[in-house]
């Protein structure tokens, strides 16, 4: 069974970047376009990895990061903060809302899937746990 990969990005251009460099690698893809969606479909799907945006218009990417971290079913789904945001205290905030790596943009795709293939291979593969309806 391949890794299921959340791509939460608000930017078609980078959901089809991401898309096509995890699918060259084997990896099933999941997109949403905005925070709501992302845990809407975290519930539902309980990807083995996220690669998460932190500008979205609505809910940041923070606020997604610390969702995700308080849910049974997600609370241990690694995330990948992917942000054009830079500076210490953006990534400070990244990991302190729960997040396992952060790459800022513009990235190299080698790099960024190397990452994602060194956070799957650590993490192992999780049980996937049927979503419950309660997404907060």
């Amino acid at each position: 069974m391949s890794k299921r990969v959340l791509v939460v990005d608000d930017e078609q251009d980078m959901v089809d970047l991401l898309g096509y460099n995890l699918r060259s690698r084997g990896y099933e893809v999941i997109v949403a376009l905005n925070g709501l969606e992302a845990i809407h479909k975290a519930r539902i799907c309980t990807p083995d990895l996220v690669l998460l945006d932190l500008m979205m218009a609505g809910m940041d990417g923070f606020t997604v990061c610390e969702i995700l971290r308080h849910h049974p079913s997600t609370a241990r789904v690694p995330v990948i903060m992917v942000t054009a945001l830079a500076g210490e205290m953006v990534r400070l905030n990244g990991l302190d809302s729960g997040a396992d790596d952060f790459i800022t943009k513009p990235f190299s795709p080698v790099q960024l899937m190397e990452r994602v293939d060194r956070l799957l291979a650590t993490h192992g593969s999780q049980p996937r746990r049927p979503a419950d309806g309660n997404w907060w």
